[in-house]
């Protein structure tokens, strides 16, 4: 007997569940992350971060790996919600190629998931800085696991 998911809800219900948790991960705050926008057919998110100050090395710019923290968060967003909250994907392995500076302030991330089996879940992320400029562009291999409720 094959298991029963839970009825899908639309695109505006999925992203107002996310806005309005009260179960949002610690990292999330400290990360200073909105989902802004999402596609359960298309298989991607968008993500607004409000990048803390905190996070910039001594020249100002942000700390590479807090660029890649967003867009790893944004990838594996994509995946909970592209299974209607039943699976996760910690990742396996990420590449980050970092094209630009990024300066602590307002950033965009947009993930989408390339494929979605069920022993390996393949992604990219777009980081994007205030002005709209590509800053760091990631890619992720990760593996699906049901979602285990605490």
């Amino acid at each position: 007997m094959s298991e029963i998911s839970p009825p899908r809800v639309s695109d505006a219900d999925m992203l107002a569940r996310f806005q309005n948790s009260k179960k949002r991960p610690p990292c999330s705050d400290t990360l200073g992350m909105r989902l802004a926008a999402l596609s359960q057919d298309e298989k991607w998110v968008r993500m607004e971060f409000d990048v803390s100050p905190s996070f910039a090395n001594p020249t100002g710019a942000v700390q590479g790996g807090f660029i890649s923290a967003m867009m790893d968060e944004a990838m594996s967003t994509a995946v909970i919600i592209a299974s209607n909250v039943t699976m996760t994907a910690p990742t396996l392995e990420m590449k980050t190629s970092y094209l630009k500076r990024l300066m602590p302030g307002k950033a965009s991330v947009e993930a989408r998931i390339l494929k979605l089996g069920k022993s390996a879940a393949f992604m990219e992320a777009d980081c994007f800085d205030a002005s709209g400029d590509l800053v760091a562009r990631a890619t992720a291999t990760a593996i699906p696991m049901l979602f285990k409720k605490l």
